[in-house]
């Protein structure tokens, strides 16, 4: 088809065709940068913890007052939760997966480095920690038992000497070791002396946002056992199908062993009901870019629809003549569709540049990623199939005009 006439209609009407790609202009722009904020936050919400988040369930213990012997009371704690029936393992440890705060500690890989190469979390483990959360080891070996040590007692200075073995996750090992074997490399992290890696575990999240995407994964797992009033965290393994009976039971037992304690309800629950709440906000955001996105289309589709039907009105004597010297209904339909796609691409390049621009403030501001390329020619698409879908009724009605109404018309 020959677009001549159609530029040079649309030359004749400036004003509301630059209405229409500016508006497709900004549609683009921001459905590019909505699409890649929900794909973003989906993949955030769908991460990989490394847990068997479906077998576990948390309970957070506080001691009203000092308690001398808090280490023999959590292992009698231990000790009757994993006698539960139903039980498969329990743990106790400083914190958990999918809360709002979290034990960090800085890593730096020679001692008289400055900076810190990196901020992990520091998970403190007893024996059956990795069992529990079902973490998977996919290079070294698990704690040796004269490994561990007590807590309270190195962090009061009663222990001598300092951590020599830790297990990191693979995203931690790859961060500082680049294609290295990680097993038996060292870092310092608060000591003088190094602590060697005797471990690699798949994965295993951090409790919490802290140094965004990136370093979701930087978390070290030390043979450090907790009593109940660090961090407060009983972990309990059970079958999925137990886990509310599991928890009410391990309730009951933890309030035996200790009138002077508190369980905190709201934060006893299944890692599921964790997992679920602690990705709120991120779920809330995807939905609203959604409805953001819906509701632009919306608008474009409705301003292309008007702009379209305006225009089948103002030319109802063109289209006649044109369809008395022979152009047929398809003709006509196409001549709309043609215009429509001339100023949907126009909108459209200029919405890339845009979307780009966003991004960039986006990335300023925000610490979001760079929008990768591929959400252009989507987004590009999106539009040149909504406008052909907009102007399509408007364009029919134009070819279904009879030559000799249209022609009759003032």
């Amino acid at each position: 088809m020959d677009i001549r006439p159609i530029l040079s209609t649309l030359l004749r009407h400036r004003t509301a065709a630059s209405l229409i790609v500016i508006e497709v202009a900004l549609t683009c722009a921001i459905i590019c940068n909505a699409l890649f904020m929900i794909s973003d936050r989906i993949t955030e919400v769908r991460e990989t913890s490394g847990l068997v988040e479906d077998e576990l369930v948390r309970i957070q213990i506080t001691s009203v007052g000092n308690d001398p012997e808090e280490d023999a009371r959590t292992r009698s704690d231990l000790a009757a939760l994993r006698a539960l029936p139903g039980v498969k393992a329990a743990t106790v440890t400083n914190q958990v997966p999918f809360v709002n705060s979290s034990w960090n500690n800085g890593v730096r890989l020679d001692a008289d480095q400055q900076q810190v190469t990196m901020n992990a979390a520091m998970y403190m483990a007893e024996e059956q920690f990795l069992e529990t959360l079902g973490l998977k080891l996919v290079a070294g070996r698990a704690f040796t038992p004269d490994e561990y040590k007590d807590a309270a007692s190195l962090m009061a200075g009663l222990s001598e000497g300092s951590l020599p073995s830790a297990i990191v996750t693979r995203k931690m090992a790859e961060r500082l070791w680049p294609g290295e074997d990680p097993i038996g490399k060292g870092f310092y992290s608060g000591d003088e002396q190094p602590t060697r890696v005797v471990g690699v575990v798949e994965h295993l999240v951090r409790p919490s946002q802290l140094g965004g995407p990136s370093a979701r994964e930087y978390s070290m797992i030390l043979p450090l056992r907790p009593h109940y009033n660090i961090g407060g965290n009983y972990v309990i393994r059970t079958d999925p199908d137990r886990r509310q009976e599991v928890l009410e039971a391990a309730r009951k037992v933890l309030q035996a062993n200790g009138a002077d304690r508190i369980i905190l309800e709201d934060q006893t629950k299944t890692f599921e009901e964790l997992r679920s709440e602690y990705y709120q906000g991120p779920r809330s955001m995807a939905w609203l870019l959604g409805i953001v996105c819906v509701a632009l289309l919306l608008i474009t589709a409705l301003g292309i629809i008007g702009l379209a039907s305006f225009w089948v009105q103002q030319r109802t004597k063109q289209i006649g003549i044109r369809r008395a010297l022979g152009a047929t209904r398809g003709q006509v339909l196409r001549y709309f569709q043609t215009e429509n796609f001339l100023l949907a691409s126009i909108g459209i390049a200029l919405g890339m540049l845009l979307a780009f621009a966003i991004n960039q403030v986006l990335m300023g501001k925000y610490e979001l990623a760079r929008l990768p390329l591929y959400y252009l020619p989507a987004g590009a698409v999106l539009l040149w199939v909504l406008g052909q879908l907009a102007v399509y009724a408007p364009a029919r009605r134009a070819a279904s005009i009879p030559p000799a109404t249209a022609t009759r018309s003032v």
